[in-house]
């Protein structure tokens, strides 16, 4: 999971714009003043409901429910069986980067205890695992031949979900680049795009024969962002170049690394993760809305549209193809005509334009004149995020009537509340409840009227590892303790249990006996 792009205007490159991005630089391409008048804009709306919610709402058939992991914030066994060092073990290991001197050293333990998380979801009744591969456990030093142990972890767990009837649905790349990779200049060298599709093709040839279903990335605007433009996660880089180049690069890898896929499998399944958040505008000013439609573009079209329609969005004042290192011919192979597209989607966001000497004064808001804030008429979770579920109902139909309605997956949703056991054992976390119930109900108004969306994951099978927050932020459907690895199922839990089962949500109140 992610946090998403809130403060990209005010992130810690507010230096010189000559001293970043020459103006020279810049091609002539700018954003139309006519975008705010001619682009569909997502309306303010209120949360709302159009079934019954006293009757039980059914989910297509076949419909996939599942839960979904990432590799660092779960397995641990950091440098076990031949695996290297990614870019998360060497941030995580220098002081003041995480909460708490937090890592995931051990996290979860799941490369020990898999066996049990394949249990919690058999008693959950899933159908779907959504869990990614860490690179630098298959690839130690991203290139040459595979570690075997790593391939004979990931096999296994395989072919235990299939075993439990449950689809392995695999993640390629969920931030932890292998930590030499990295020392050559990580995702802003262009030369990583051919690693990542060696790498690619490297898993599909070992696991391939049983793996239908992949994503080539999570979330690229989050850790391309994150880790090259804010700084807060790895590698910890604070450049608005380094961010801009690095977003060219994995639109790059997108593209070979799905051709590389499709090459090795041509049946696959492939589609890539992206964080997406509802934008609305603050006002109705044509200001407003413009700015909206340029944080749409950046947050949530900026590594989709590349892939599906080989170009950039209109979403900053120039497209710095030059700082970008864009060669020629290269529109044509981020091009990448993906099976399915993957939603993760927790809130939304509130945009307005900023002022004439806001753009003067600051150099990201020059080149990105928005101003983004989070929602704060819904109740909020223990991480201080909105509930809004009518941003899960917005982004779903808007990707649906942009894109001719695509194949669509939830790959990832949910809440941080930290309850933990009562007297008795029982972790009563009623509002993670209300939260999923919610965005179900949302996500199925979405299907009634027209999107055709294949499952739903909630963020998280169990309590991990949280990124910078570390161990303070708690999503699980089942409660970890983890100073003994002792998993027990939430109350949450046994409901999804339940809705899973029946495909179905019930009738409100909703709450398991």
């Amino acid at each position: 999971m992610r946090l998403t792009r809130r403060n990209f205007a005010r992130s810690a490159l507010a230096a010189s714009v000559a001293a970043a991005l020459p103006a020279g630089l810049f091609s002539a391409c700018s954003v139309s003043s006519n975008a705010a008048h001619t682009a569909s804009v997502v309306p303010l709306a209120s949360p709302r409901n159009h079934f019954d919610s006293s009757s039980e709402i059914k989910f297509p058939k076949n419909f996939f429910w599942g839960t979904a992991t990432a590799a660092y914030q779960i397995e641990g066994a950091w440098k076990e069986d031949g695996k290297g060092e990614s870019i998360w073990d060497r941030f995580a290991h220098t002081p003041g980067k995480i909460n708490n001197g937090d890592t995931g050293d051990v996290a979860c333990d799941s490369y020990h205890r898999w066996r049990e998380d394949i249990a919690l979801m058999r008693a959950m009744n899933l159908n779907s695992y959504r869990f990614s591969i860490s690179w630098p456990r298959v690839q130690p030093s991203g290139s040459g031949p595979a570690n075997s142990k790593g391939i004979d972890y990931y096999s296994r767990l395989v072919d235990a979900s299939l075993e439990a009837r449950i689809r392995p649905m695999i993640t390629l790349y969920h931030w932890d680049l292998p930590q030499a990779l990295q020392d050559a200049g990580g995702w802003p060298n262009r030369d990583t795009a051919s690693r990542f599709a060696d790498y690619v093709e490297l898993v599909a040839h070992a696991l391939g024969d049983r793996v239908s279903d992949w994503m080539l990335f999570n979330e690229p605007s989050a850790f391309v962002d994150l880790g090259h433009l804010e700084g807060t996660h790895a590698p910890g880089h604070k450049s608005l170049v380094d961010f801009l180049r690095a977003s060219h690069t994995v639109n790059l890898a997108q593209g070979t690394s799905f051709r590389a896929l499709k090459a090795r499998r041509p049946s696959a399944r492939v589609g890539t993760a992206f964080s997406m958040l509802a934008c609305e505008p603050a006002t109705n000013s044509e200001e407003d809305k413009l700015a909206t439609e340029r944080a749409h573009a950046m947050t949530n079209l900026w590594f989709l549209e590349p892939a599906l329609n080989g170009h950039y969005p209109e979403a900053l004042a120039f497209l710095p193809e030059t700082v970008m290192r864009i060669e020629s011919g290269d529109l044509d192979k981020i091009r990448a005509p993906l099976d399915f597209i993957g939603i993760n989607l927790y809130y939304r966001a509130i945009v307005s334009a900023p002022s004439t000497l806001e753009r003067l004064s600051h150099t990201q808001e020059w080149l990105f004149p928005v101003k983004m804030a989070g929602g704060e008429q819904g109740p909020k979770t223990d991480f201080g995020w909105e509930i809004w579920p009518q941003a899960l109902y917005d982004m779903v139909t808007r990707i649906t009537r942009d894109f001719n309605r695509p194949v669509i997956e939830i790959t990832e949703s949910g809440c941080s509340y930290n309850d933990g056991p009562d007297a008795s054992g029982v972790i009563r976390d009623t509002r993670r409840i209300d939260y999923h119930r919610q965005y179900l109900q949302a996500l199925a108004r979405a299907i009634a009227d027209g999107a055709d969306v294949r499952g739903y994951h909630a963020w998280s099978l169990m309590d991990n590892f949280e990124w910078a927050e570390g161990f303070n932020q708690r999503f699980g459907l089942a409660y970890v303790d983890f100073k003994t690895q002792q998993r027990t199922i939430k109350k949450s839990g046994r409901w999804y249990a339940n809705v899973a089962a029946s495909n179905a949500l019930p009738p409100n109140p909703a709450t398991p006996d």
